[in-house]
């Protein structure tokens, strides 16, 4: 099964120390997918923040070498929306706003629970 990987999702392992990524094979996924939307977004927060976002930010880019890049341009949110259904992928986010936008297209989501496991909601 694949899953996008939303920007707070692949921020995960370093604010709560999560393991996305064995999380994820748990659930059943087997191809993580990360829109280039993605790392103009992370590589966005990398110039702007400080401290522990910043250093969050910085993970993330090198955890987005476990993911396969694929092309979309634009805002992260409509990116994803738009290529989810394309890739019949679920989505990995906290996000609330996005996270209402999928339930509306009926696009699995993955999220966090508890703090230390992932969840379909």
């Amino acid at each position: 099964m694949k899953v996008i990987i939303d920007t707070n999702g692949i921020m995960l392992p370093a604010q709560f120390g999560v393991d996305i990524f064995a999380e994820l094979r748990r659930l059943g996924f087997d191809q993580f997918l990360l829109p280039t939307a993605i790392l103009h977004e992370l590589d966005g927060l990398v110039r702007r923040c400080r401290g522990k976002d910043k250093m969050a930010a910085k993970l993330a880019i090198s955890l987005s070498e476990r993911c396969d890049i694929i092309e979309g341009e634009g805002f992260a949110d409509d990116v994803i929306v738009r290529l989810a259904p394309v890739y019949d992928a679920a989505v990995l986010t906290n996000d609330i706003g996005l996270q209402q936008r999928l339930k509306e297209k009926e696009i699995p989501i993955v999220r966090l629970r508890q703090k230390n496991k992932l969840d379909f909601l």
